[in-house]
């Protein structure tokens, strides 16, 4: 799964590598979901745009918002089966940078140790994932889920799962509006490159939302 990240990367320079403007923000060291996100969608155009989700997809038809706390991530290899995910496969899909993401490797001990893991030693990378609007006369939530996959087998060591990591053409792909072919979308769902990837150890301090500070990144 995916369940923290970290967008700590100055806002000149995220716009730079992603040729997108974007609109303020504050570094965040532990990336939670319920939280806002930053993210990149394509207009009825195909014109990108750069905003906020909460993360944790809350579907149209939910009597509940409470549901977006169960649906941080959808499973590539399934999402196109599920009521939740299906329909915004074709008609939903957007983009959330990153400039590393945690995850959590369970020792013999039964305890966890944290890593942070980063593409090209800490570049702006961007996950898959999916939005949907949540409406009633008077409240409207828009929220997001991050797609996972398979681990590649530099990720294997530390998790069984991985987020979708999608950069150059796959980026362009994935939110042409136009493409609607759930296949081809899905053969996007490839592990991403272990060579492009590294990680370290991280504090425990990432393990609660409340800690969001430099320490959360700092290796042990």
């Amino acid at each position: 799964m995916c369940g923290r990240f970290t967008i700590i990367t100055p806002k000149e320079s995220l716009e730079e590598q992603l040729q997108l403007p974007f609109p303020e923000f504050s570094p965040n060291y532990n990336v939670a979901p319920s939280q806002k996100v930053l993210s990149i969608v394509s207009d009825s155009s195909n014109k990108w745009k750069s905003g906020f989700l909460q993360w944790g997809l809350v579907p149209s038809w939910a009597k509940d918002t409470k549901i977006g706390y169960k649906m941080i991530n959808a499973r590539g290899e399934t999402l196109d089966e599920k009521p939740s995910f299906k329909r915004l496969l074709s008609r939903r899909r957007c983009l959330i940078p990153a400039d590393s993401f945690y995850e959590w490797k369970r020792n013999d001990d039964n305890t966890k140790q944290p890593y942070r893991i980063m593409v090209n030693k800490g570049d702006v990378f961007t996950f898959a994932g999916l939005w949907d609007r949540w409406k009633t006369d008077t409240q409207e939530i828009v929220t997001c889920t991050i797609i996972t996959t398979k681990p590649n087998h530099f990720i294997s060591n530390i998790h069984d799962r991985m987020p979708v990591i999608l950069d150059g053409e796959d980026r362009k792909t994935w939110l042409d509006n136009s493409i609607e072919d759930k296949h081809i979308l899905k053969e996007l769902f490839t592990p991403y490159d272990e060579n492009k990837m590294s990680a370290y150890e991280v504090s425990t301090l990432v393990n609660s939302p409340r800690n969001n500070s430099a320490e959360c990144v700092e290796g042990i």
